[in-house]
C-alpha cells in the first residue's frame, strides 16, 4: 500500500477535505509537542500550542503552495505560534525536564547525582540564552532538524544557520561556565 505524501494530504486539506488533516495531525503531533516542550517546558502549554498550530493550518491552508516540504511550512507556523505565546506571556520560569529525560538506570549513585546536577546547570544556561538562540538549539540539537530545514523555517540560508548555531553553542558554553561558577 502506497502512503500519501504530506504535501498531497495538505493539498486535499486545502480543497476542504478536512478528514486528511487528522492524518497530518497524527504524523506531526509528537514532533510539534517535543518542539514546544523543549522551548517552554510546560506540558499543558505544549499541548495547547499543538492544537493552535492545527487551527492555524486550517485558517491559513490557502497559503500552502506545495512547492516546499509540508514539514517546513508546518514548523514555520509552529515557530510563529510559539513566538506569539512567548511574547504574550514573557515566560521567566526555570526549565525542568520531565521523568522521561532523566536517568532511568543508576549503577553508581554519585555519577547519577553528578549527571543530574550538570543537566540542571545546562537547563539554567539554556534558559539564560536569547529566545532566538534557544529556538535554534532546540531545532538543531533536540529536534535534530537539518540546517537546510531550519533555514527554510526561519528564512535564511543553510550556511547562515550553521553560523548561528555555532555562535549559539559558543554562547551556551560561556553561559554554562558562568552558571557553574555561580553555583560553586
Amino acid at each position: 500500500m502506497e502512503s500519501i505524501t504530506d504535501n498531497a494530504l495538505m493539498q486535499k486539506v486545502k480543497m476542504n477535505d478536512l478528514d486528511k488533516l487528522g492524518l497530518l495531525y497524527e504524523r506531526y503531533k509528537g514532533q510539534l509537542f517535543g518542539f514546544f516542550f523543549n522551548m517552554n517546558r510546560d506540558k499543558d502549554l505544549s499541548e495547547d500550542l499543538v492544537q493552535n498550530v492545527f487551527i492555524r493550518v486550517i485558517k491559513y491552508k490557502h497559503s500552502f503552495k506545495g512547492d516546499g516540504e509540508f514539514k517546513t511550512w508546518l514548523f514555520h507556523i509552529a515557530r510563529n505560534a510559539n513566538y506569539d505565546c512567548y511574547k504574550k506571556n514573557k515566560r521567566t520560569e526555570t526549565v525542568r525536564l520531565d521523568d522521561t529525560c532523566q536517568v532511568q538506570i543508576v549503577e553508581d549513585n554519585n555519577l547519577a547525582v553528578e549527571k543530574e546536577n550538570n543537566l540542571q546547570l545546562l537547563e539554567k544556561a539554556i534558559d539564560k540564552l536569547d529566545y532566538d538562540k534557544k529556538e535554534l538549539l532546540t531545532m538543531s540539537k533536540l529536534k535534530r532538524m537539518k540546517y537546510k530545514e531550519i533555514g527554510e523555517v526561519i528564512g535564511c540560508t543553510e550556511g547562515s544557520v550553521k553560523v548561528k548555531v555555532f555562535r549559539a553553542l559558543k554562547e551556551l558554553k560561556v553561559v554554562y561556565e558562568q552558571v557553574l561558577l555561580e553555583t560553586n
